[in-house]
């Protein structure tokens, strides 16, 4: 007598990509959190009462509030990565999950823990970046005395970093990350830590100028958020993925002098 196939024969447990579904779903736990307001504001109750939205204000806010205002914002803008970044990243993750073959699943889940909490930590990090170019030039002064000359000036860089080489080599190993994991695959969690933290730079250095223009019409502005996302998962993740970055330049320089010229 034939028994009834189990539930594993019938749904393989080892086919279900649970690197995948667990990274979109912190993704849109993070989405969910920004678009509810659920973070607490760098500002307190003094920023929930602000439009965050507006160029330089969470910035600000956070800088006139000290360890804690610096904090919390370093907390939103962490937050703020997971969910532009991890759905670009399910490549990635699942690659490093697959190299890990041969070893025990707690080995496994220790790993990719430590290289996923490696790659958060290092863009969480980048929150540094706009607190301190702040602190040098208010943002939010220069968009309401300067506008044109500080979003031209800023599509500028953006241009003049998507044609440049090293977006180039940048972009390829964000595209293609398998032969960079295979030759910097380092054995424990130590390893997986090390790893992580090398790509990440890479990771970082094709996309930080897109960021830098998210930060310059407002670093919580949820539409920008979105086409930001959009734009760097569409540059990573599809064929023609060079190409539009290529074509990003173009367009972010066209617009770029526009904008200086008027504003001259």
């Amino acid at each position: 007598m034939s028994t009834p196939d189990s539930f594993g024969d019938r749904w393989p447990v080892a086919d279900v990509p649970v690197v995948a579904l667990a990274t979109y779903l912190i993704a849109l736990s993070a989405w969910v959190a920004l678009v509810s307001r659920w973070l607490p504001m760098p500002g307190g109750d003094a920023g929930a009462s602000m439009q965050m939205s507006d160029p330089g204000i969470p910035e600000a806010m956070a800088l006139s509030n000290g360890l804690v205002g610096v904090v919390l914002y370093l907390l939103m803008w962490g937050v703020m990565m997971v969910a532009m970044m991890y759905p670009s990243s399910v490549p990635l993750f699942r690659l490093y999950y697959r190299t890990l073959d041969g070893t025990s699943r707690r080995e496994k889940a220790t790993r990719v823990g430590a290289f996923v909490g490696t790659y958060t930590l290092v863009w969480t990090l980048t929150g540094v970046v706009p607190l301190l170019v702040n602190a040098v030039a208010p943002i939010a002064s220069l968009s309401t005395d300067h506008t044109g000359l500080l979003w031209g000036g800023t599509l500028l860089l953006l241009s003049g970093y998507q044609l440049s080489p090293y977006k180039r080599r940048c972009l390829r190993y964000c595209r293609s990350p398998l032969g960079f994991l295979v030759s910097h695959h380092r054995p424990g969690v130590r390893g997986a830590v090390r790893t992580s933290w090398a790509f990440s730079t890479f990771c970082v250095g094709c996309c930080w100028a897109l960021f830098a223009l998210m930060v310059v019409v407002g670093s919580m502005n949820l539409l920008w958020m979105a086409l930001v996302t959009v734009l760097l998962s569409l540059e990573r993740v599809v064929s023609w993925g060079e190409r539009l970055a290529r074509g990003i330049g173009v367009a972010a320089g066209v617009a770029g002098v526009a904008l200086v010229a008027l504003a001259l």
